[in-house]
């Protein structure tokens, strides 16, 4: 089993305890009984719902660009994977012949 990092352990922790408050004070702007109590719980209620959403964006966003097969700190070619390093040149094209010029003509050059 592997261990999640600390760093990661104690967002998640700071994370549960912003929701936790985030709950707690629409729960108590719903029970004030001042003027202001209305708008404050509307905007208690709009970041409940957003805060999540938003950061289940943010993270799926990430995992998508990271790559989901390798983690980001595992970027390294495998024995498993047999994909050459370079790719293979196109077989079209010709390197050291000039334009005009066949194979034929390039390997033997006194012959002409």
């Amino acid at each position: 089993m592997k261990k999640t990092p600390r760093r990661a352990r104690i967002l998640a922790l700071i994370g549960i305890i912003l929701l936790l408050g985030m709950y707690g004070s629409t729960m108590v702007f719903a029970l004030m009984k001042s003027p202001a109590a209305r708008g404050l719980l509307m905007g208690s209620v709009f970041c409940t719902i957003a805060v999540p959403v938003l950061l289940y964006a943010i993270l799926l966003a990430a995992k998508n660009v990271r790559g989901k097969a390798l983690p980001h700190h595992e970027e390294k070619e495998t024995a498993a994977d047999p994909s050459p390093s370079e790719p293979e040149p196109d077989p079209g094209v010709q390197d050291t012949l000039t334009y005009g010029q066949n194979k034929s003509e390039s390997s033997d050059p006194g012959k002409k």
